[in-house]
C-alpha cells in the first residue's frame, strides 16, 4: 500500500502545508483533456479480458523497459490480439519478475496505484507473488464494478477526450451522447497529422478517403481545404474542442497559393521531393491555425518526437509500441508566422507541449508570458514523471505564472492508470505551492486557490471545456 505522503515534501514543514493543500484537491474530479482511450470501451462496456490484457500489453510505457531488459515484445502480447491465459500469465509474470526495473520511475507509481486502489493488491510484485496477484486481479475483472463504465464512474471522470482520425464518423462518440444512462462526458479530438504530412507513405490514398468522408472533391488544393475544414465542423457537432498535432518540428512557414497547389499536385502523383513535403506540411500547420480561428477548435501540438525509431519493431508491431523517441525542437522562431497571424486574434487557443525541457525557460514560457493565446502544456510523455514535473515549475512559473499552463493530460491509453497520473500531479504541485507558502511567497488560502484552479480551472479554460 503507498504510503498517504507519498510524493509530498521530505521537510516536515513543508509536508504540513503539502497535506492540506492536497487534501483541497484528492478526491476533485478528473477532467482529461488530451488521451487516447478507446471510446468503444466505454460504448460496449465489456469486461477487461485478463490482468496482462489490461496492464501490461497495451501501455507503451510498460512495456519499453521490458523490452530494454531482453523481453520480446511477442512475450508481452503486443500486436497478437486477444491473448490465452496462457500467454497472458506469462506476460504478467515477465512484469513481476521484473518489477525492480520500475524503482523510481513514474510507471511503478502508476501500477502501484492501480493495483492498490482499483484491485486492492497490497503484495508486492515478484516471480513468487506473480500468480497470485493475477487470479487476485482476474477475479475482479470478472465482477461488474469493474467493467469499463463502472470504472468511468469510481474514477470521476467528468470529461474525456479522445484522439480521433479526421474520417472517423465518430459513431461510438454519438451513441454514448444519446444514451441517457451515461453521466460522463466523452469529447472527440480532431488529428490530421497523416493527411498533412505528403512524404508519408499512402499519401494519396489517405486524402482520397478525406475527401469521401467529407463527401468533396480531393483532386485539387482547394477540395483538399475545404475537406479538412468540412471534417473539422463535424467534429464539433460531435463535441470536439481541439485539434491535436504532432509532427517532427512546428515551422508554420507560409507559402503562397500558387506554391501551395503545385506541391500538392506533385504529392499527389507521388513525385514531390522531401523538401517539398516538409515546406507543405508547415504550411497546412499555418493553415490549420487558421482554422482554428476560423471555427474555434483549440490548436494543440505535441512536436518533438521521432516516431518509429526501430524500423524493424515497427513494422513487425505497429505504431505506439514504445520505440519512439524525442528531439531538439524550437518554438520561438517556428511558430513566429503564426503568431504574427494569429496570436492576438480573440479566442484563438494554442497549447504548446513538448519533449524538450530545454524549451521551458527559454521559448514557450515567455511565449505563453506575452501571446494571449499560448498556453505551457504541462510534462508530456517522457517528462511527466515528479522531478520533471518540479522542474516544470520551477521553470515555467516565474515567467509565465500558473494561469498560462494547460493543466495535467494523462496522455494515455492504459485506462486504469488515468486516476493514478492526475492523483501524481496533484501531489506534485501541493508540494510544489506548499515550498511557495513556506517561503512565504504566496499566502495559503492563495495557494489552495491555486491548487483547485489547476486541477479543475486551467484545463476547462485552455482546452474550452
Amino acid at each position: 500500500m503507498a504510503h498517504p505522503d507519498q510524493l509530498l515534501p521530505a521537510a516536515p514543514g513543508e509536508r504540513a502545508i503539502a497535506r492540506r493543500l492536497y487534501a483541497a484537491v484528492r478526491d476533485l474530479p478528473v477532467i482529461s483533456p488530451h488521451g487516447h482511450v478507446d471510446p468503444r470501451l466505454l460504448l460496449d462496456d465489456e469486461p477487461f479480458p485478463d490482468p496482462a490484457a489490461l496492464l501490461v500489453t497495451p501501455d507503451h510505457y510498460v512495456t519499453r523497459l521490458l523490452h530494454a531488459d531482453g523481453v520480446g515484445l511477442d512475450a508481452l502480447g503486443v500486436g497478437q490480439g486477444p491473448l490465452s491465459e496462457g500467454a497472458s500469465r506469462a506476460a504478467w509474470r515477465l512484469l513481476c519478475e521484473r518489477w525492480h526495473l520500475y524503482r523510481g520511475t513514474p510507471v511503478r507509481f502508476w501500477l502501484e496505484a492501480a493495483l492498490a486502489g482499483i484491485f486492492g493488491v497490497t503484495t508486492r510484485p515478484s516471480k513468487e507473488t506473480a500468480d497470485a496477484l493475477y487470479d487476485q486481479v482476474a477475479e475482479c475483472l470478472g465482477q461488474d464494478a469493474y467493467r469499463p463504465r463502472a470504472l468511468f464512474g469510481r474514477f470521476r471522470i467528468t470529461v474525456l477526450a479522445t484522439t480521433d482520425d479526421p474520417c472517423s464518423d465518430l459513431a461510438a462518440h454519438a451513441a454514448l451522447n444519446a444514451d441517457p444512462a451515461w453521466p460522463g462526458r466523452v469529447i472527440p479530438t480532431f488529428r490530421p497529422d497523416r493527411y498533412l504530412e505528403p512524404a508519408q507513405p499512402g499519401w494519396p490514398a489517405a486524402v482520397a478517403r478525406l475527401g469521401e468522408a467529407a463527401k468533396a472533391d480531393t483532386g485539387d488544393y482547394a477540395g483538399y481545404v475545404r475537406a479538412l475544414e468540412e471534417r473539422r465542423r463535424h467534429f464539433i457537432a460531435h463535441g470536439a474542442t481541439s485539434a491535436d498535432h504532432s509532427h517532427a518540428d512546428v515551422r508554420t512557414d507560409p507559402l503562397e497559393p500558387a506554391a501551395a497547389a503545385r506541391i500538392y499536385r506533385a504529392a499527389l502523383a507521388g513525385a514531390a521531393t522531401g523538401e517539398e513535403a516538409a515546406a507543405f506540411r508547415r504550411h497546412m500547420l499555418l493553415e490549420m491555425a487558421r482554422m482554428s480561428c476560423d471555427d474555434g477548435l483549440v490548436m494543440t501540438l505535441h512536436p518533438g518526437v521521432r516516431r518509429g525509431h526501430h524500423r524493424p519493431t515497427c513494422e513487425r508491431f505497429g505504431p505506439d509500441t514504445g520505440h519512439d523517441i524525442p528531439i531538439r525542437v524550437e518554438f520561438t522562431d517556428a511558430l513566429r508566422p503564426l503568431l504574427e497571424r494569429f496570436g492576438t486574434h480573440p479566442g484563438f487557443h494554442l497549447v504548446a507541449f513538448t519533449a524538450d525541457e530545454t524549451v521551458w525557460s527559454r521559448e514557450l514560457a515567455p511565449l505563453a508570458g506575452f501571446y494571449p493565446c499560448v498556453y505551457v502544456g504541462v510534462p508530456w510523455w517522457f517528462l511527466d514523471a515528479p522531478d520533471a514535473i518540479r522542474r516544470f515549475r520551477a521553470a515555467v512559473t516565474e515567467t509565465a505564472g500558473f494561469s498560462r499552463t494547460s493543466g495535467f493530460v494523462d496522455d494515455t491509453r492504459a485506462f486504469c492508470s488515468i486516476p493514478a497520473r492526475h492523483d501524481m500531479s496533484r501531489r506534485i504541485d501541493a508540494g510544489v505551492l506548499a515550498r511557495l507558502v513556506a517561503e512565504h511567497r504566496l499566502d495559503e488560502d492563495e495557494a489552495v486557490e491555486t491548487a483547485v484552479d489547476l486541477v479543475t480551472g486551467r484545463p476547462a479554460a485552455a482546452f474550452k471545456l
